[in-house]
């Protein structure tokens, strides 16, 4: 095996992004401190043609350059828009007819693997704070909670790391 070279990667345009048919979902960061996770996120999201990331509460937004270290530019291609109160948001998807997945550790929560998203529906994917989760306020608005199932000490994953485990998961469901 040969690694493939950039100029052999197939990379689309940003523009071509722009206007290419998106995996439909949405990526909803509820209070990431950290601009790294944030930047992560663009670029997962970036990679299986997300739609929309909602930044809010405590998120910071492009353009901003810790943001871009790990975004690499996703920020251009990425639709993004700011919003203050999370619920506010959730409330909003559910009259737009958004199926809601919050990604946290909860009773009665559906495994990740055995969740299977329906044909022609949206849903939007609430990634929690790094400390503190997923507000609790917007678990109980959530359509479902998922959860990664772990088996190691921690019990808990970056949500950097979440985020392309749960992408990837959805994406290749869909």
């Amino acid at each position: 095996m040969r690694k493939l070279k950039n100029n052999e990667l197939g990379r689309i345009t940003v523009d071509a992004f722009k206007t290419i048919k998106k995996t439909p979902l949405i990526v909803v960061l509820d209070n990431i401190r950290s601009l790294n996770n944030i930047g992560s996120v663009f670029r997962t999201s970036d990679a299986f043609l997300i739609e929309k990331i909602y930044l809010c509460g405590i998120c910071a937004t492009p353009p901003n350059k810790d943001i871009h270290k790990t975004a690499l530019g996703a920020t251009e291609s990425v639709a993004w828009e700011y919003v203050e109160d999370t619920l506010t948001l959730i409330e909003k998807l559910k009259k737009d007819k958004v199926k809601i997945l919050a990604i946290e550790q909860a009773e009665n929560s559906t495994k990740l693997h055995t969740f299977f998203p329906e044909e022609n529906e949206k849903y939007a994917v609430v990634m929690g704070n790094e400390v503190k989760g997923v507000q609790q306020e917007v678990v109980d608005a959530a359509d479902w909670c998922i959860e990664i199932p772990q088996l190691g000490t921690k019990h808990s994953l970056n949500i950097s790391v979440t985020t392309g485990i749960v992408l990837w998961d959805l994406f290749q469901k869909m």
